[in-house]
């Protein structure tokens, strides 16, 4: 006759390493919640806050401001987004334009969302300007990602780098400046109104894995009472 402690062995340690991995999954999640509330806290204050001088290094969402002269005829095109406007939903990319600063890199500026067609002529103010925003990073294109219309200089992935040189920009900052203001009716491209607020979806996470955890445990003690009272 096969020892009750036997019949459990193997099972036992089936479940304890999935147990393992629970707990681990839920901790990791745990973690990932606290830092994703610093971020989410740290926007706030920026967002409150008046913008500073660009630095050398900023770090992602701060909010700055930047002075020097938009090179239009380099100006590109970022995404594809629909919005509802008086005359319906109307689709729109975002206007990317280097900002060319005295002693400094250049900065690829998001300035805002415009309609593919429009009525009235962009928004291009000449000489020198002082743009406020916040810092963006640099994305990286994946599987998912869709082609770039190089020649078209219309861009799915907002690389500051690779659009800078596309349109004939060298060294260009990693990062993007995203244009912050008030809109104007009928003026574009319109600025985004505030800074972003990345999802916050790992206490859902947490729960989960923590739960599935505790109904591991629930079910193993079952069917342990049950193997050895058999």
């Amino acid at each position: 006759m096969i020892p009750p402690w036997r019949r459990v062995l193997f099972p036992g340690l089936s479940t304890l390493s999935m147990l393992v991995v629970l707990i681990g999954l839920g901790t990791w999640q745990v973690q990932r919640l606290h830092w994703k509330e610093d971020v989410i806290a740290a926007i706030a204050i920026a967002e409150a806050s008046p913008p500073i001088a660009l630095s050398h290094d900023p770090k992602p969402f701060a909010k700055v401001f930047a002075t020097g002269r938009f090179q239009f005829d380099r100006a590109a095109q970022f995404g594809a987004e629909v919005r509802d406007l008086r005359t319906g939903p109307t689709l729109g990319t975002y206007q990317i334009v280097p900002l060319i600063r005295d002693n400094a890199p250049p900065i690829m500026v998001n300035r805002g969302w415009a309609p593919q067609t429009r009525n009235v002529s962009l928004d291009e103010p000449p000489g020198v300007v002082t743009v406020s925003g916040y810092v963006r990073e640099g994305d990286r294109p994946s599987w998912f990602s869709a082609a770039d219309d190089v020649p078209a200089r219309q861009f799915y992935t907002l690389d500051p780098r690779a659009v800078g040189a596309a349109v004939g920009v060298t060294n260009a900052e990693p990062f993007v400046l995203v244009a912050l203001g008030p809109s104007q009716p009928g003026a574009f491209p319109e600025p985004a109104q505030q800074l972003p607020r990345p999802p916050n979806n790992h206490l859902a996470y947490v729960i989960t894995w923590y739960g599935l955890a505790l109904a591991l445990v629930a079910i193993f003690a079952v069917w342990t009472r049950k193997a050895l009272r058999s």
